[in-house]
């Protein structure tokens, strides 16, 4: 009893004035997403969208660390070398959250402060706001657990400007507090402090629409002071990073970034030599093919590699490796980049026949 109370409260779902407000309520495990929280969040939203009494959404989370720290992997990863049914729910409901978010008719403010990474960029970044403070620290870190950046992320990481996302979702590169909105992750950059008052001035709102919201986070961020003045993190490795990630092959990435030789160039490469030789593969053909997809078709596509990588040894070893025995040394299988052949990957894309996710 008292557990699925516990579980009952991982996520709080309230209506406050014309708002429906959704609460990442598991601190203990930096609101990490599960399938019951999923299974709340996403009836829930749609009920609010019918109702023309709820004008606004806002997600957010509980803790002070994190917004959502992504999906309860390890979880996932048990109940996939059980045999169980689990991933397959999982992963499917959850890009139907992220595409309903998306496609959502009523306007959807995530307030990103603290860690926001995987499935929590999935339940923020496809929104219409996403309000970012000096606590956010956002990565889509998955190549070094041998998955990829999935949640939308071959959608939205290919229309970062130039190629950041290809550097971002190869690298698993930590961005943090305004660099978030420079990146163009985040629409708005607000002090973590007035979190609580931007909330209570958008409930105060006496007809939300788009504009008035907007006009409301346009305040906040205008006034905001904290490194108001401090060029993006990046901006100074743009070009490096739009060449040397212009390549075809995470092979020529490779070979661009020792050929560049900078310092900036070498500690990529050294970090790219460390992830999961099938995940980067597969991660950089996702990121090429969703650049001209819509969100629907990447979250179908995605999908399907969802569930080819639960079969595999990569996933099950970077989560060891990572979230269980934290030695940090996964064995990759294959081993090298030139082991993973262009036949192996056709294999992770094809369709999964009436398994397929349709949106």
């Amino acid at each position: 009893m008292r557990q699925h109370s516990e579980a009952a409260g991982e996520v709080l779902l309230e209506r406050k004035g014309c708002a429906g407000i959704i609460t990442l309520n598991r601190p203990k495990f930096l609101n990490t997403l599960t399938l019951h929280m999923i299974r709340q969040i996403y009836p829930q939203i749609k009920k609010w969208e019918r109702d023309p009494t709820t004008r606004l959404i806002i997600i957010k989370g509980t803790g002070g660390k994190a917004f959502c720290a992504g999906g309860d992997v390890r979880v996932i990863s048990e109940a996939a070398k059980a045999k169980q049914e689990l991933p397959q729910y999982f992963f499917r409901e959850e890009y139907m959250l992220n595409n309903a978010i998306a496609s959502c008719q009523k306007p959807y403010i995530a307030l990103i402060d603290g860690i926001t990474m995987g499935g929590g960029v999935g339940v923020s970044v496809h929104g219409q706001f996403r309000v970012a403070t000096e606590k956010s620290l956002f990565a889509m870190p998955e190549t070094g657990i041998g998955l990829f950046p999935d949640v939308g992320g071959g959608y939205f990481l290919p229309r970062l400007q130039g190629k950041l996302g290809y550097f971002l979702g190869l690298t698993g590169f930590r961005l943090k507090g305004r660099d978030v909105y420079g990146a163009g992750i985040a629409t708005h950059f607000v002090d973590s402090e007035k979190l609580g008052m931007l909330e209570e001035d958008l409930l105060g709102l006496k007809s939300p629409s788009k504009e008035h919201i907007t006009e409301v986070l346009r305040t906040y961020h205008t006034e905001s002071k904290i490194d108001r003045d401090k060029p993006f993190i990046l901006a100074e490795h743009m070009d490096k990073i739009n060449r040397c990630f212009s390549a075809k092959t995470v092979e020529e990435i490779i070979e661009n970034l020792q050929q560049d030789g900078s310092p900036f160039a070498l500690e990529q490469l050294e970090v790219i030599k460390k992830m999961s030789p099938t995940s980067l593969k597969i991660t950089l053909r996702q990121l090429t093919e969703g650049a001209s997809k819509t969100l629907q078709e990447v979250l179908t596509m995605e999908y399907r590699l969802s569930q080819r990588f639960m079969s595999y040894h990569d996933f099950h070893e970077g989560i060891r490796a990572v979230l269980i025995d934290k030695d940090q040394s996964p064995v990759w299988k294959p081993a090298a980049l030139k082991e993973v052949t262009d036949e192996e990957l056709d294999n992770y894309f094809k369709p999964l026949g009436s398994n397929d996710l349709i949106l």
